[in-house]
């Protein structure tokens, strides 16, 4: 393909993407399965009031704020903030946000659930006074049904936000509702949530099959005889491919379909040439369309091995990648549509073709951004496993909710083509703790298991000198990262001539140094410097010290 013609859909891309979020934002005249509930919600800054969870709760003198909404970049920095220097020094606690919404008397029947792409953290949902649990971790997405708890006329969503067990992190984390929230409403058959997959197991120059897992749910009490239609359009919106096929699906039956559909001389995403595929799938009962959705894709294959290195679509690439963390800058973590695609922009004006999301759940148009512009992603679940990094992090959590934190990465991304590789975990602490292997096998394997279509790795580091003591811990990924330890590639390829490396975190100053590593050798398949992007705490990290300066980081003054 052309620069030109590859630039052409690059910019269509994101001009889809901006039309698509247009579109979400004006949610006032109907709602169509999903309603975005940004806008218009109470906020106060401290403990929840007695009572603020009921429906009749007099919130009048409450903020009122537009989401995505981060309380801590709002504070005054403190030097006595006990999220220290790792968090800006900036304020967290607790909140607490309630909002009103209208349901109609001819959608009663229908099923509803809130969608939150992201709350940080120990996130506790109210409807119409009912608690729907806690969500832990700050980063993942989750959702609620919430169709017992719906009345016609007025609903009231409340939730409780605390961030006030510190320190938790070893980054800026922000606190509240950082990311957009969603009301979901569908006929009682609809597609599950995450319930559908698209890969391209057979691609050639002149043909490619696209397969499709999608999974219905009835949640009626009969036995119902659906349609199921698929059409897939090319990356410049042209139908290239339709199919109908006739299901039964039984009363309260998750039912999963497989379809198989060609496309001829298919256009393959790349950095270079980001060209994206859609498929709309909708089920009809009587010729009646219940339900739809419309899921974006990208054709491309990927490969790797010691003696080739990484190939994408049957071509070597190198990978020249960056880290960066989730923040916006002076924005906080309040994750803006404009923002998170700005980053990307970035990353791709200044030469990247790679990026690692460290060290947890990205936003979702940042990836997005990344198929549409073109980049390649490390998508990164965790900081670290059970020994604490901080007092109050993920190691008080991973017991509980590993697989579901885990699972929402892996099903919410994996239609992304910019995603090549899972990422379960960064310097992990426990290197040296033989049970490691175990949870290493079980994160690998869950990932495997959702999405058995992309290698998995994790970020490796030692602090003294027993890198080798890594080798039963490594032979658990696909790929193994290396944070920093680079230099011994040659003595660890010369013991274990299969291992295929990367190097997931390098120093800026040793740039030339990291990519003679990627270029001379196959079995290295790409280096990504720490950081890409500016980000809020651990001041100063990595920095370069002139003569005469004071070494350590700079601490609040």
């Amino acid at each position: 393909m052309s620069n030109h013609k590859g630039y052409l859909i690059m910019y269509k891309n994101l001009l889809f993407i901006f039309i698509a979020l247009w579109s979400f934002c004006m949610n006032g005249v109907s709602r169509d399965r999903k309603e975005l509930l940004d806008f218009g919600w109470r906020f106060l800054k401290g403990e929840a009031p007695v009572g603020s969870v009921k429906p009749d709760f007099d919130d009048g003198k409450w903020r009122i704020v537009d989401l995505p909404h981060d309380w801590s970049i709002e504070g005054i920095p403190s030097k006595d903030e006990p999220s220290g220097g790792d968090g800006g020094y900036r304020p967290n606690g607790k909140g607490c946000y309630r909002k009103t919404f209208q349901i109609n008397k001819e959608e009663i029947g229908k099923v509803f659930g809130l969608y939150f792409e992201g709350v940080y953290m120990n996130a506790e949902v109210f409807v119409n006074g009912s608690s729907l649990g806690t969500h832990h971790y700050g980063y993942s997405p989750f959702y609620h049904d919430i169709t017992s708890l719906i009345k016609q006329g007025e609903n009231v969503i409340v939730v409780n936000v605390d961030n006030s067990y510190l320190p938790n992190c070893r980054w800026y984390t922000g606190s509240g509702i950082y990311r957009h929230v969603w009301l979901t409403s569908t006929n009682p058959i609809y597609f599950k949530q995450w319930g559908t997959f698209i890969t391209t197991p057979n691609v050639s120059e002149d043909k490619a099959n696209v397969a499709i897992s999608t999974e219905i749910i009835n949640s009626y009490d009969n036995e119902r005889e659906l349609s199921l239609t698929t059409i897939l359009y090319g990356p410049l919106g042209d139908e290239i491919g339709r199919t109908t096929k006739g299901i039964v699906i039984k009363p309260g039956e998750t039912l999963k379909i497989n379809q198989l559909l060609p496309v001829q001389k298919p256009q393959c995403w790349s950095p270079d040439s980001p060209s994206l595929y859609s498929a709309r799938l909708s089920v009809a009962e009587n010729n009646r369309e219940i339900d739809s959705i419309l899921e974006s894709f990208g054709i491309r294959t990927i490969s790797y091995s010691a003696e080739e290195g990484f190939k994408l679509n049957g071509n070597s690439l190198l990978l020249n990648g960056g880290c960066i963390h989730h923040d916006n800058g002076p924005l906080g973590a309040a994750a803006f549509d404009r923002a998170e695609i700005r980053k990307v922009q970035l990353m791709k004006e200044a030469g990247f073709n790679a990026v690692r999301t460290s060290h947890n759940h990205p936003s979702e148009v940042f990836l997005h951004a990344c198929d549409s512009i073109g980049l390649l992603v490390i998508d990164e679940a965790f900081d670290g496993w059970r020994v604490a990094k901080k007092p109050h992090d993920y190691s008080t959590l991973i017991d509980k909710y590993w697989k579901d934190d885990l699972s929402a990465l892996v099903l919410r991304d994996r239609n992304h083509p910019s995603i090549f590789c899972w990422s379960v975990g960064n310097e992990v602490i426990e290197r040296k703790e033989i049970q490691i292997i175990t949870t290493a096998r079980k994160l690998v394997g869950l990932c495997r298991e959702l999405d058995p279509t992309r290698p998995v790795t994790s970020a490796l580091c030692a602090w003294d000198s027993d890198w080798e003591i890594y080798d039963p811990l490594a032979e658990a990924f696909d790929i193994v990262g290396y944070n920093y330890m680079m230099y011994k590639h040659e003595g660890d390829h010369i013991r274990v001539p299969e291992r295929i490396m990367i190097q997931t975190e390098s120093y800026p100053r040793d740039a030339f140094q990291s990519w003679s590593y990627v270029n001379d050798n196959p079995y290295i398949i790409g280096d990504f410097v720490w950081t890409s992007v500016d980000y809020l705490g651990e001041s100063s990290i990595g920095r370069w010290y002139y003569e005469g300066e004071n070494a350590g980081e700079h601490f609040f003054r």
